[in-house]
């Protein structure tokens, strides 16, 4: 399966400063995901897809291929991913490059393991299946939430969940984490959206996986765990 690698990265960030250059345990945060999409023998060619020169320029350092900056309508906080991804397909196939298939590397997500990856290609590979994302168990289960009224009154978030099941007897539940998107090409072009009806998920259950890098605290804690399981292994 033919398929292009995309790292977004815009240059502004307004929770995080300059966040897909700050130093990261030793590496610009953009860094951790480019390293991994040099290495990883799945992806055909890997871009990084940014409206900032700074970014730019520090991707061609590491040997990564930056094409057109982004324009101004791809470089907003309402710009969707699936509208950048299009666009730079639209742009490779300008230039006689087609793929079956376009991998999303969010750089909050800096950890991913291979094994995953290549779960995820296995998967697609179904006729049946369109796209794949990368799933945790939720912390805080479905059936055990609520919403809340202007008087406080609270109301089962799911009117069929079961407030008497015990933790360990509730129906697993998943939530999508940013550290692992793939999509065909064709299901991209014709939905516009990673998460297409025909969607399947790979189980990435390491904490050191499940991070998303979005504020003050989340990179506090994200360099807490990689550091512990760093010196773990």
């Amino acid at each position: 399966m033919n398929t292009l690698a995309l790292i977004p990265a815009r240059g502004q960030s307004k929770r995080v400063p300059r966040k897909n250059l700050r130093d990261f345990l030793g590496m610009p945060l953009i860094a951790w995901s480019i390293r991994f999409a040099a290495a990883y023998p799945g992806f055909d060619r890997v871009v990084v897809s940014t409206d900032s020169e700074e970014i730019a320029g520090a991707a061609r350092d590491a040997g990564i291929e930056v094409p057109d900056l982004r324009p101004g309508h791809l470089a907003t906080d309402t710009a969707s991913s699936a509208s950048v991804a299009l666009w730079h397909v639209e742009q490779e196939a300008a230039a006689g490059r087609h793929y079956d298939a376009v991998a999303l590397l969010q750089p909050t997500s800096p950890i991913r393991r291979p094994e995953r990856w290549d779960e995820a290609f296995a998967i697609a590979a179904d006729p049946q299946v369109d796209a794949v994302v990368g799933v945790r168990p939720v912390r805080d289960h479905p059936f055990h939430a609520f919403t809340r009224a202007e008087n406080g009154g609270l109301k089962r978030f799911l009117d069929h969940s079961d407030l008497s099941l015990r933790s360990q007897d509730l129906p697993p539940a998943y939530a999508v984490i940013g550290n692992l998107y793939l999509i065909k090409t064709a299901a991209l072009r014709e939905r516009a959206t990673f998460f297409p009806d025909r969607t399947a998920g790979v189980v990435c259950d390491a904490p050191d996986e499940a991070l998303d890098i979005d504020t003050e605290d989340d990179w506090m804690v994200a360099e807490a765990i990689v550091k512990h399981y760093a010196g773990a292994s």
